[in-house]
């Protein structure tokens, strides 16, 4: 019985750990940046999820998400776009076109890995977006939660897998509507304050 009891406590004691993230300067930028998922396809323009995480949040974010993308080209992508944009924090997107055509799971970790390490070179922080392996029960693959462990870096690992599991908030099998991107932004936006980003929210 005090273990029933006990349990409650303890899973609200560990709601909101993980890795903390500075706090954003007012003028600081974020940067979205992925495939599809990012760039808002299956929903209308200025409902992709940086759009709305841009309103949510008050700070501008720049949608860098290129449709179709592997995370090999993303890398190779990445270092112009840090010079361009100059963001203070990092959102990436990326992988999950690795995954759906079966790209070699060691290679897609360790290019994850380099753009954490990109992104940190530059001065930024960075924050990890799980992206759901292909299956009939969709959860988020084992390897971004390995990569956030190993990194220490902030992770969002439930609200895609949710939102694609809803039939009601995506667009096609992989890609949400403009329902799902809001939720997805509202999911994000939750993790810049529990992480610190966003204080005084």
């Amino acid at each position: 019985m005090r273990l029933l009891f006990l349990l409650p406590v303890l899973l609200l004691a560990g709601c909101g750990g993980g890795p903390k993230l500075p706090p954003l300067p007012d003028d600081a930028i974020i940067l979205a940046f992925g495939d599809s998922l990012t760039y808002g396809t299956g929903a209308g323009r200025g409902e992709d999820y940086p759009s709305v995480l841009a309103t949510l949040t008050g700070h501008r974010v720049v949608n860098a998400g290129v449709p179709g993308e592997e995370s090999t080209a993303g890398l190779a992508r990445l270092p112009a776009v840090l010079e361009s944009a100059q963001p203070q924090l990092v959102f990436l997107g990326h992988g999950g076109n690795d995954l759906l055509r079966h790209r070699d799971l060691a290679q897609t970790r360790d290019n994850l890995r380099r753009m954490v390490e990109l992104v940190r070179a530059r001065g930024a922080s960075a924050v990890l977006l799980g992206v759901p392996k292909p299956g009939l029960f969709l959860s988020t693959h084992p390897l971004y939660r390995e990569l956030a462990a190993e990194l220490d870096v902030p992770l969002e690992d439930e609200a895609l897998a949710d939102i694609l599991g809803d039939r009601e908030l995506k667009s096609d099998e992989i890609h949400p509507n403009a329902a799902g991107y809001r939720r997805l932004a509202e999911a994000l936006d939750q993790l810049l304050q529990n992480s610190g980003a966003l204080e005084g929210r």
